[in-house]
């Protein structure tokens, strides 16, 4: 095995022992990269010196017997939404042409402090105001869309070209491309991760979270980064005592060296899953349902309880997540609409137009109905602990496909796909996770979403490790791409 064909917590391990050397392993990814990037375009920027110092640098801590935690020396690609100091911001926008940050955001703050080695900035549909990422490639199949917005970062890691990365997700945008590149995507609770240098969308439904091949993967970044940050007024206190927020931990298991015990808490008895009888399984391909509900029956088998219900205030899902989303897009970006509207691509574009038509009062509305929408979810969670569902109705689309055809006649646009069953999660501000549970026939994997309550990301980690230890096979990049 070659060493960009590690997981995180792979990679953790054989550093923490010695076995791999930082600059090795950096080494390894770099020629990874240099070999499928002409195929995928995942990268925006790549950033091989900054990469080969900090590798150096981790292996002089690590001989002095220095270990920072379980992401010390592990190469990680950022959406270009997150400002580094001295890099540009591009949000894959020519609007941003000649940006450079002056600092950087928390999140680069934390995994410099942590030892993270940055490998490249990666692609986002441009202002992450998309679900396709057009400029990148599937990395299971080049003539199929990445999934957005965080399409670079999804495709960097399925390829090896990274071994984890951090994309933001306001209707999907970590799991849609994490779903369609068999990768595990983390949405954490609304504010867990602070957002504080970091290119907005909509503020009220901006995430920030980790792509990765593993659940255990997923909740090392996590416990790594989580805690409060006063320049962002969504942050969250801490749930415990001191400054860190050891749920992840504490839900996981971890060993001496910072990796994850797959063995510990696989089983599933006393809780419950809830598999919705309404919405998340309308108009799905059918490849899609059989793998999610042959995953769920493999949870049941677990020890978990199944319980079917309906979700509520399903016909009003979109209406909520679009009368927030367009109108705090149009705001962010208002001045620059003015001023030089002609470098936003035209989708974008005439997104932002839209936005300027929804009026305050119809704002409000959303914010209201949102609130009647997070109290029937939170009546949801006392009778569930977890909500089972497809992450997207379909696999990857093809490069150019605009609309899916459904067998009752009707048609629905790609982008309206993806996120109808990813946005829920975005308007209560609840986690949801991502994982693997399949391929269709053409060999594109499919993703199951796993939804708990606010604060409860720790259940929704539990559901998804004790699921791919028991039948989960992590992505293995060699065979993605020649």
């Amino acid at each position: 095995m070659e060493p960009f064909e590690l997981t995180l917590t792979e990679a953790a391990a054989a550093l923490r022992r010695g076995e791999l050397s930082a600059t090795e392993l950096a080494r390894s990814v770099r020629e990874r990269g240099d070999a499928v990037e002409p195929h995928l375009n995942a990268f925006v920027a790549r950033t091989h010196e900054r990469a080969a110092a900090a590798a150096e640098l981790v292996d002089t801590e690590f001989a002095a017997g220095r270990h920072r935690g379980p992401l010390h020396g592990v190469p990680y690609g950022l959406k270009d939404l997150f400002d580094v100091a001295g890099l540009p911001t591009t949000a894959s926008s020519q609007v941003r042409a000649g940006h450079r940050a002056a600092a950087d955001s928390v999140m680069v703050s934390r995994l410099d402090a942590a030892g993270a080695v940055l490998v490249g900035k990666t692609h986002t549909h441009e202002f992450a105001y998309g679900l396709t990422t057009p400029q990148t490639r599937n990395a299971i199949d080049q003539s199929r869309v990445a999934g957005g917005s965080s399409g670079g970062s999804a495709v960097a890691v399925a390829a090896g070209a990274a071994t984890f990365a951090l994309g933001t997700d306001t209707g999907g945008s970590v799991r849609v491309p994490a779903a369609l590149n068999g990768l595990v995507g983390l949405k954490p609770t609304y504010g867990l991760l602070p957002r504080t240098g970091v290119t907005s969308l909509s503020w009220s439904l901006d995430h920030i979270g980790p792509l990765t091949r593993t659940v255990p993967d997923a909740a090392l970044v996590l416990a790594a980064l989580a805690g409060p940050d006063q320049g962002d007024p969504a942050s969250l206190l801490p749930a415990g005592p001191g400054t860190g927020l050891p749920y992840a931990q504490d839900a996981m298991g971890t060993n001496d060296a910072g990796a994850i015990d797959a063995a510990d808490g696989a089983g599933l008895r006393g809780l419950r899953l809830g598999v919705p009888t309404s919405y998340f399984f309308d108009r799905i391909h059918p490849e899609v349902e059989t793998a999610v509900r042959r995953a769920i029956e493999r949870l049941r088998a677990l020890g978990a309880t199944v319980i079917e219900l309906p979700m509520p205030m399903d016909r009003h899902v979109r209406a909520i997540h679009w009368g927030l989303v367009a109108p705090e897009a149009t705001a962010y970006h208002e001045q620059t609409l003015r001023t030089d509207a002609a470098a936003y691509g035209p989708d974008l574009r005439v997104l932002l137009e839209a936005g300027a038509l929804v009026t305050a009062a119809d704002y409000l509305r959303a914010q209201r109905a949102r609130t009647l929408f997070r109290e029937a979810w939170a009546r949801v969670y006392q009778q569930v602990d977890v909500v089972v569902a497809p992450t997207v109705p379909i696999t990857a689309a093809a490069v150019g496909q605009e609309y899916v055809e459904w067998p009752d006649g009707s048609t629905e646009s790609v982008a309206d796909a993806y996120v109808r069953l990813s946005a829920p999660a975005n308007v209560v501000g609840m986690p949801a996770l991502t994982v693997p549970v399949g391929r269709d026939a053409a060999g594109l994997p499919i993703g199951m979403q796993l939804m708990a309550a606010p604060l409860a990301d720790a259940t929704a980690l539990r559901v998804g490790r004790a699921y791919e230890a028991a039948h989960g096979t992590p992505v293995q990049p060699a065979a993605l791409v020649g």
